[in-house]
Parts: C-alpha cells; sequence; structure tokens
C-alpha cells in the first residue's frame, strides 16, 4: 500500500461517474458488511437496535457488531431479553437460538450448540415475560402480593434472581447468569395464578411500539438541520445541509433507490411485515444492482477526498478521474502524512476528512512501515481520550531516536555520532575472535569481543570518554545530563568491582583475596603493593566511588538547611562520608568532644560498641531526651553503628544507605561481597530502601508516581550483585540488562549493549539468551539509518546450536528491508563488505530493490552476480533483452545470454527463452558468411531446414511466454523471424530447384513476421509456383 506523503490538492469529481459508480459502489459494499448481520426473518420477533439500525452502524462503525451493548431480543405478545454489556451479534441466526413460547424462554435449545458461559448469547441477561392475569385476581392486593411470592421462589428455583413483578400489565422480570429454559413449565398449573395463553396478537405491535413507525419524510428531514447535525457529513466536519443539496443536485433520479443515512429511530419493538423480516440489507436496498465483482483498490495515494455525501458511504470509493464539481472541506487541510514529525509518538500527524475503513475498504487497516512508523484510524497512541474519528488517519513514529535529540526535542547527528558510531568504533577497536559458520560461499564469521581483567580498566575510561565527550554537546536537557553521568558511574563501577592488576608480572585479580579497610600510600607503585593488600584497594576504591556517587545529592541537602542547623548538617556530611568537613565543623562551633568522635567515626569497633554502651545506659538510667537535641542523638547514634535509629523519620536514597551500612554498621574488614548481601537481605526484609534506577531516585516526581520498584532495580544494584554471587540466574540477567535498569526510555539499548559485551567478555557471566538485547539495539541502530553497524551487532549474537541459522536470517532480512539505505551510502556499504557478509546477498538483495522500482537491466545484472539464474532469465525475456535489441545492443544481448548459458540446466525452458537469442545470432551468422563457413548450412536445403528448426522454437517460445511477454518483446521475435527470413530467400535462386525454394517460402509462412510482410513474400512464392507450373511438362 502506498502512502501519500505530501499535501493533498482538493479533488474535482466527475458527476456523471459518481451518478454512475454510486449504486454498484454502495451495493459492493453492503455485500460485504452483510454477512457480519444478525439474521432474523420471524416476523413477530424483534431486535435492539434494529437490524437497520446494526447495518448503518456497521457501515459508519466496522465491528460494531461485535460489541452492541445492550442487546436486546424480544417477541410481540410474550416478552424480551436485553443481554447485559457488550456481545458480539455478529452472523448469529437468531430464529434458531432465541425461542419465546407461551411464558418461557428458551436460548440455545439444542445443548450441543450451546457455547460457553460468556459466549454469544450465553451470558448475563435481563429477561421479561408478559403474563396475562386475570383481572379479577390482580386487583386484589392480597393476592398480587402472594402472587409476587410465588414467582420469586420459582425464580429462585431455576438459578435466576428475582426482579420484580407488575401486575398491571404482567412484566415479570428477573436476571440469569447464563441460559437454558426459564419461565413456567406448560404442565405446570398453579390455581392461585390464572395465567391466560398469550399470542402475538394479544398487543397491537403498534401500540407496543408507541405509536406508528414510518420513514421520515426527507423534505421534512432535509429542513431539519437539527437532525442532520448527527449525519455523517457533519461527523466528517462538512456541512450537512449543503451535502444534501449537492446530492440533490447531482442525483436526482436515485433518491428513491438510495434512502438517506439519517438517524434511524432506535425503538425496542418496531413494527414488522412479512417483507421486512428479511434481511435490511435485502429489503431496503431491494432496487440495488448486483454488486460489481470487486476490484483491486487504487493505492492511497490515488483516492482524494471529494463528495462525500451522507446518502451513501459507498460514493466515496472514487475512481481515478478528477473532473466535476470542486468541494471545499472544512476543518481540515486533505490528506497529509509526514514521516518527518517530532518523535516520541504523540498527536495527530494529519487527518482525511473521509472514514479510513471505508475510504479503503478491507485493504485498509493498522500496519507498520519502515523505521518504526505505525498508520492507523484510531485515537492517537497514548491518547487519554478513547473517542476519536474514524476519519483521522494518524501516521506516528516510533521514539528510537530520543537519546538523540536535545532538550528542545531537536535531532542532533553529534549525539548520533557519539552514542553510536563512536562507542561501537571502541567496540570495534578491542580484540577479537572471530569463528566462521555455515558453509561456503555462504559463511559468516561470527565475533567476540576478547577482554581479560587487566585491560578492563583502559576500556572502562574509554568508554567514559566518549560520554563526557556527549556532556560538551550544547542544549542537553537536565534528565539527558543525569543519565549520562549515571553511564559514566556505570563505567567506573565495572572497573572498582572486576578489574585487576598486574603486581611484579603476575595478574592478580582484586577479587580472589580478602578485604580490609585501608587504602595504600599513594607513593607506593603497583610493584610495591603487598598482594595482601588488594582487596583493601578494591574496597577503597568501592568507598571512594560511593562517595561520589552521592556527593552531589549530600552537597544539595545541606544548601538548603539554615545555618542554625548545624547537627542536622553534620549528619547529612556523614551520610556522604565527608568526615573532614564534619569535624571542621564541629570544632568551628566548640564541640571539640563532639569532633573527636566524629574523627573516628567508622573506624574500631571497640569504639562504636563504647558509644553504644553510653547510649543504653542513659536509656537505662531513665535520661530525659527531651533536654538532648534531636539531631545530636542521631548523629551519635550513627558513630555507635546503629543506623536505622539514626535514620528514624529520615528519607535516604538507596546508595547512602548502603554506605552507612559498610561505613558505620559493619566491621571495617568487612568484604564487599557481605556488605552486597547484607544489604539485600535487609532490602528483602523492608528495612532498607529499593535500589531504584537513577531516573526515579533523581529525575521528575511524575516519573516516581508511576514507578513499580518492584520490576527494575538500578544498573548499579546488579552489578554489585554479580560480583557478590559470581553467579546470576537468567531471569536476573533479563532484567538487569533491560533499558529500564538505565534509562526511562524503553526503546535505548545503545550503552547497556556495551556494558554487556565487556562483562561478558572478562567472564563476569555467560549468556547466550539475551537476544532480546540484541534485536532491541539493532531495531534502534536500523530506525537511525545505521545499517552497517546493525549487521555488525548481529555478527556478535552468541551462535546457538537450535538456532544456527539466526544470524543468517537477521542478516538477510536486514539487507532486504533497508537496501535503499545501506546501498546508497558508500560507507556503509564497503563496511558490510569488510565485515565479510557473502557477496551474494548483498546483490540479491540489490537485484529484488531494483526489481521493485522496475529498474531492470540494474536487477538483471545483480541477479546474475548472486547466481539466481531463473529471475535472472525471467527478467531477461519480459523485460531487457527486447529493449536492447530495438537500441540495437546486440553485443551486450549476447554478454547476458552467454553468461547464462553455463548455467541452463538450471533454467526452466532455457531453449525457448535465452537461447532464442543464441540461436539467433548464431544463426544470422552463418547466414551472412560464406557458404563453406558452417558445414550444415552448405546448401539452400540445408539452410531452409535449420532456419525451419529456429522458427518453430521461435513459435514455440512465443506460445510459452506469451502472457508474460510485452508488446515490444513480440515486436523484436516479429522482427528476428523477419531477419533471418530474409537471409534465407536471398540465397533462394541459383541452381536450387524449384521445390527447395517453395520450401524456403513455406518456411517463410510460418514465421511470426508482419502481415504486410508475408503478403509481399506470398506474392514472390506465387509467381514463383506459376514459372514451375509453366515447366512442368504437360
Amino acid at each position: 500500500m502506498e502512502v501519500d506523503l505530501g499535501t493533498s490538492d482538493q479533488l474535482i469529481v466527475s458527476q456523471s461517474q459518481c451518478k454512475r459508480r454510486k449504486v454498484s459502489a454502495l451495493g459492493q459494499v453492503l455485500g460485504e458488511k452483510e454477512a457480519v448481520l444478525p439474521t432474523l426473518r420471524s416476523p413477530d420477533y424483534f431486535t435492539e437496535p434494529c437490524l437497520s439500525e446494526l447495518a448503518i452502524r456497521e457501515l459508519m462503525s466496522p465491528r460494531y457488531c461485535s460489541k452492541v451493548v445492550n442487546f436486546t431480543v424480544g417477541r410481540f405478545g410474550y416478552g424480551f431479553v436485553k443481554f447485559s454489556g457488550e456481545t458480539d451479534v455478529r452472523g448469529l441466526d437468531l430464529d434458531r437460538i432465541v425461542k419465546f413460547r407461551r411464558h418461557e424462554v428458551i436460548v440455545y435449545e439444542d445443548e450441543n450448540d450451546k457455547p460457553a458461559v460468556g459466549v454469544g448469547l450465553n451470558k448475563p441477561a435481563e429477561v421479561t415475560l408478559l403474563l396475562k392475569i386475570q383481572s379479577s385476581k390482580h386487583d386484589d392486593v392480597d393476592s398480587s402480593r402472594e402472587m409476587v411470592e410465588k414467582l420469586r421462589l420459582r425464580t429462585e428455583r431455576q438459578g435466576a434472581r428475582f426482579i420484580s413483578f407488575d401486575p398491571s400489565n404482567g412484566e415479570w422480570k428477573f436476571v440469569v447468569q447464563h441460559f437454558s429454559r426459564f419461565g413456567f413449565d406448560e404442565e405446570e398449573d398453579d390455581e392461585d395464578m390464572m395465567i391466560d395463553d398469550v399470542s402475538p396478537e394479544v398487543q397491537d405491535p403498534v401500540d407496543m411500539n408507541g405509536g406508528d413507525v414510518s420513514d421520515i419524510d426527507e423534505e421534512t428531514m432535509l429542513a431539519n438541520t437539527t437532525d442532520l447535525s448527527h449525519s455523517l457529513p457533519a461527523h466528517l466536519g462538512l456541512d450537512p445541509v449543503k451535502m444534501n443539496e449537492m446530492r440533490m443536485l447531482m442525483f436526482p433520479a436515485e433518491e428513491e433507490d438510495i434512502d438517506d443515512y439519517h438517524d434511524f429511530p432506535s425503538d425496542r419493538k418496531p413494527q414488522f411485515s412479512k417483507e421486512s423480516s428479511k434481511s435490511p440489507l435485502q429489503h431496503k436496498y431491494r432496487r440495488v444492482s448486483p454488486p460489481l465483482t470487486r476490484k483491486t483498490p487504487l493505492a492511497l495515494i490515488e483516492y482524494k477526498h471529494g463528495s462525500f455525501g451522507s446518502d451513501s458511504p459507498g460514493s466515496i470509493l472514487l475512481t481515478q478521474q478528477n473532473k466535476g464539481v470542486l468541494l471545499k472541506t472544512t476543518k481540515t487541510e486533505g490528506f497529509k502524512l509526514d514521516v518527518k514529525q517530532q518523535t516520541p509518538i504523540s498527536g495527530s500527524f494529519s487527518c482525511n476528512v473521509v472514514d479510513a475503513g471505508l475510504f479503503m475498504g478491507r485493504s485498509f487497516g493498522i500496519g507498520w512501515g519502515p523505521n518504526g512508523v505505525l498508520v492507523h484510524s484510531g485515537a492517537p497512541v497514548g491518547s487519554k481520550d478513547n473517542h476519536s474519528l474514524s476519519s483521522i488517519i494518524n501516521l506516528e513514529k516510533v521514539a528510537f531516536d530520543q537519546v538523540a535529540r536535545d532538550e528542545n526535542k531537536k535531532f542532533r547527528e553529534e549525539l548520533v555520532d557519539l552514542c553510536f558510531d563512536s562507542a561501537l568504533h571502541l567496540h570495534k577497536d578491542i580484540s577479537h575472535e572471530t569463528k566462521e559458520f555455515g558453509e561456503e560461499p555462504f559463511t559468516l564469521k561470527l565475533q567476540r569481543v576478547v577482554c581479560d581483567r587487566l585491560m578492563l580498566s583502559d576500556v572502562c575510561r574509554s568508554y567514559i570518554g566518549v560520554i563526557e565527550r556527549q556532556l560538551e554537546v550544547p542544549g542537553l536537557s537536565s534528565a539527558s545530563r543525569v543519565l549520562l553521568m549515571h553511564q559514566a558511574m556505570i563505567w567506573e563501577l565495572i572497573k572498582v568491582l572486576f578489574s585487576s592488576r598486574q603486581l611484579s608480572g603476575k595478574l592478580k585479580s582484586l577479587e580472589d583475596e580478602d578485604e580490609e579497610d585501608m587504602i595504600p600510600d599513594a607513593g607506593e607503585t603497583a610493584s610495591d603493593v603487598d598482594p595482601e593488600a588488594l582487596p583493601l584497594i578494591r574496597r577503597a576504591e568501592f568507598s571512594y566511588w560511593l562517595q561520589e556517587s552521592v556527593c552531589h545529592r549530600v552537597q544539595e541537602e545541606v544548601s538548603s538547611l539554615n545555618d542554625s542547623s548545624d547537627l542536622q548538617h553534620m549528619f547529612l556530611l556523614l551520610t556522604g562520608r565527608q568526615l573532614d568537613s564534619a569535624v571542621e565543623l564541629a570544632a568551628s562551633r566548640g564541640d571539640v568532644r563532639l569532633a573527636c568522635l566524629l574523627s573516628q567515626a567508622g573506624g574500631s569497633m571497640v569504639n562504636r560498641s563504647d558509644v553504644a554502651r553510653q547510649l543504653d545506659i542513659w536509656r537505662v538510667n531513665g535520661l530525659d531526651f527531651n533536654f538532648v537535641e534531636t539531631e545530636r542523638i542521631r548523629v551519635l547514634e550513627l558513630v555507635a553503628g546503629n543506623i536505622h535509629r539514626a535514620l528514624h523519620d529520615v528519607d535516604i536514597d538507596w546508595k547512602r544507605f548502603l554506605g552507612l551500612l559498610m561505613w558505620y554498621q559493619l566491621p571495617p574488614e568487612t568484604e564487599l561481597p557481605v556488605v552486597f548481601r547484607t544489604y539485600q537481605r535487609l532490602l528483602n526484609e523492608g528495612k532498607a530502601p529499593s535500589p531504584v534506577p537513577v531516573y526515579i531516585d533523581e529525575g521528575p516526581i511524575e516519573a516516581s508516581m508511576n514507578w513499580h520498584a518492584v520490576k527494575h532495580f538500578d544498573l548499579g544494584y546488579y552489578l554489585m550483585l554479580l560480583h557478590a554471587n559470581q553467579e546470576i540466574d537468567f531471569s536476573a540477567l533479563k532484567t538487569m540488562f533491560s533499558a529500564f535498569a538505565s534509562t526511562n526510555d524503553p526503546l535505548d539499548y545503545h550503552m547497556i549493549w556495551h556494558q554487556r559485551a565487556v562483562l561478558e567478555a572478562i567472564g563476569a557471566f555467560s549468556s547466550n539468551d539475551l537476544h532480546v538485547l540484541d534485536i532491541s539495539f539493532i531495531s534502534q541502530l536500523l530506525c537511525l539509518g545505521q545499517c552497517h553497524w546493525a549487521v555488525y551487532v548481529v555478527l556478535h549474537m552468541p551462535h546457538r546450536e537450535d538456532c544456527p541459522y539466526l544470524q543468517a536470517a537477521l542478516i538477510r532480512e536486514i539487507l532486504f528491508q533497508h537496501c535503499e539505505t545501506w546501498s546508497s551510502q558508500d560507507l556503509q556499504r564497503q563496511f558490510i563488505e569488510d565485515l565479510g557478509i557473502p557477496s551474494a546477498w548483498l546483490n540479491e538483495a540489490l537485484a529484488t530493490y531494483f526489481n521493485y522500482y522496475s529498474d531492470f537491466p540494474k536487477a538483471l545484472e545483480h541477479f546474475l552476480e548472486c547466481g539466481k539464474w531463473q529471475k535472472a532469465h525471467t527478467i531477461f525475456m519480459t523485460s531487457v533483452a527486447h529493449s536492447l535489441y530495438l537500441s540495437e545492443e546486440h553485443s551486450e544481448i549476447w554478454r547476458l545470454a552467454a553468461s547464462m548459458e553455463d548455467h541452463k540446466s538450471e533454467i526452466e525452458d532455457w531453449d525457448l527463452g535465452a537461447g532464442i537469442y543464441i540461436s539467433f545470432y548464431l544463426l544470422r551468422s552463418s547466414l551472412l558468411e560464406d557458404s563453406d563457413a558452417m558445414n550444415q548450412v552448405d546448401s539452400l536445403d540445408n539452410k531452409d531446414n535449420t532456419c525451419a528448426d529456429f522458427i518453430s522454437r521461435l513459435n514455440n517460445s512465443l506460445d510459452v511466454w506469451t502472457s508474460r511477454l510485452p508488446v515490444r518483446a513480440r515486436v523484436v521475435y516479429s522482427k528476428m523471424a523477419e531477419e533471418i527470413c530474409n537471409l534465407l530467400l536471398s540465397d533462394n535462386g541459383g541452381t536450387s530447384s524449384n521445390e527447395v525454394q517453395l520450401s524456403c517460402y513455406d518456411t517463410v509462412f510460418k514465421a511470426p513476421i508482419p502481415e504486410d510482410t508475408r503478403a509481399y513474400h506470398l506474392q514472390d512464392a506465387v509467381s514463383l509456383f506459376t514459372s514451375y507450373l509453366s515447366e512442368v511438362p504437360s
């Protein structure tokens, strides 16, 4: 389906054309919709909405019959059933399903046909049965009460819920949850309840309907603008009065053939006759001519909005002619679909003034276009308004490029280069190992990053450098800067937790030893560090990383304090492990004792226990803490290692809580894995704040309100668990490497993919099931036009024995679907070729692309390059050869045909295809040369036999290819036959006998030559034959 991406011109529609096609188009649409409607042929039954209204609403709103609200079926004089909620009534045979009899109703009488509860009409409903009560009974109040009670008991015995009974009109109402048979059995006879037989003649249907139901006068309808305001033109943003005037002007003779699509009365019990009990489509449009055979719909670009009157939705199915009345639309500017709208998904991009479903018929529906473009006729994605005009066609684009936009949502090429090109070039520069899979010549070189923990620090610093260059780009939003700073800190954390050091010529991993809380002297070189101190170095580096991560949070909270809150200031400094600043502040305020305590915070467990014991003594001795500042007690509790008491009534982020746990509560020699597992245990017990992602922790409040912390945690937390456990289950890995672990953009995988690749390369974990991450990153690259990098990422997907051709299938899909992008950029094409992608795949994609755009010469060349001989042969015969022949490029025809000749065993009908051209050139060459150039044609008789064989093959070729050959190709066949015939007849004469010469003419007359040429040769043949007869002795 083509989509018009430009501005639509105003449409001019031919009056006579619309007049001719109106009835047939309408009948065609109705014929398609009739199968969707329910059927009801019994004249004494009715439905609400009535079948006519259902037909109209189904035309106006496709799939309306799949969700009819409060659908009602009834029988005059017997009662009715109102089905609760939305009911799917498509194709229901109501005569067979619903049956009203004397004071009872049966739905699905045959148990074998009854669907499950909740399906079809076997669902909750409100039943109303009409009972005829003798007047002597229901006039008595006591008798009426007794009757109501007996009806209630009878209702409950049948599993239904009694609602009411009105003795004045005999309406007995009750609710059922599903259906079988409800009411009175014929055998039941209660003398206290005198119920008369009821027949359809008991009540006049007209009376039940509240009056006569008659057709609305058309002139009154035209004059009533209030009714017109609810018509289809008003729904589409047009002037209903003008549209009716235009309808009368353009279709004066057809007003009686097709009724107006105005609002029908929706009475529950309309009058029906035997004729009206038929399908509403058969009755209402009985004079409509049979629908025409449905043709392939025109491309969307060829449809324009025109005369969309309320009289016929079929009138909008226009043809390609654009002549007639000029229409001026209102509230819209035509069919505008601009792909280059800003993302993310939001808003209406353009609209048309026709119902999209009716406009394109069954050929239109929701569909995905290239690069994440979604075309649909519903409400915009994410819109809170569920009610939208069906005339609006939304073109929305998935926001794959949000990471490359600044604070003004402007797309920045430098961000694309830094986020994708620079990072992937850095990945490409890391050492790789290659392994070939597949069979020649279609082998793929799958790659895997090779990186040890000794190189990890340099790799992480390189990625941090790329992020720092992104931070230098002007115009970034504050949220983007928060995410970029977080990505840099994640790379720092990877370096801290998983890197190794080279000591005294021996590789030493910092994870292999116990840890202590000490930092080596800065003056020591790497070779002077004791290997036993390596765990202490890692702990010190992680402590420093944690301080750097929370420093800005501490400063923000400190800056909001007033000058009198010194103790609160000290407490905040302690949460960020800024001991020097806290001690200096206490000393400057003259609180020397507190300064001494703060200088030892997080140190010896003896000092912590002394402070904790002193606090306990105060509590045991009944010290009135009301005379001690609350913040001072909080600081002392923190120094004592009682972090939960210190944090009472205080909200703190998860990183600072982890720091307090490591710095003040746990012993200083505690290993990092123990610290992480302790935090995890407290988290599971609900005693620690959740490690929410950074965009929630430091992002806008609106985002955190919609966040479910149990689903995703911060990537840094997962890295700590990975370091602590050395292994992690697959479900945690999927959550760890999801986009939500590091960014609020669910489509941004550009950095998480690199982090996964590096961690897997150093052996932090191993998994071959993270294809969702790979595919998501590939989709992001493709939507940004980075096809070469998408192929590069596919080659890094791990090989799986249960799906050995996954990479090959993905690469071929990329090459075929995005051929226009990578083929138009030499850099991308060369990059893909350098990756070792088989050239046959590239050529096949190019051939398919050029064939689609009817550039057949290029398509032929690429099909030949990729070895698709059958396809190449077909294009050669149907599209290329005749054009080259008429252009007298015979050498090119010979080259193309000869290139396929070596593979003629793989080509169907080779002798009747390209072989014809080779035979033609060989035969023509032999006829032009001397008679002894080829032994097989050294006489006229041999030449005649050879030419006759060629002509026979030429005719057979026409029979085989005739349905696929254009006129120009048949002209070429005629020219080849004519040239061969002329060469054959040019040698006719000399010593040759008349029989041989006549045989040559017989060969000529079998050739597909023009009739004038045939007539000319016929004259020569007649002359030769006459001469021959004259020479024959009498």
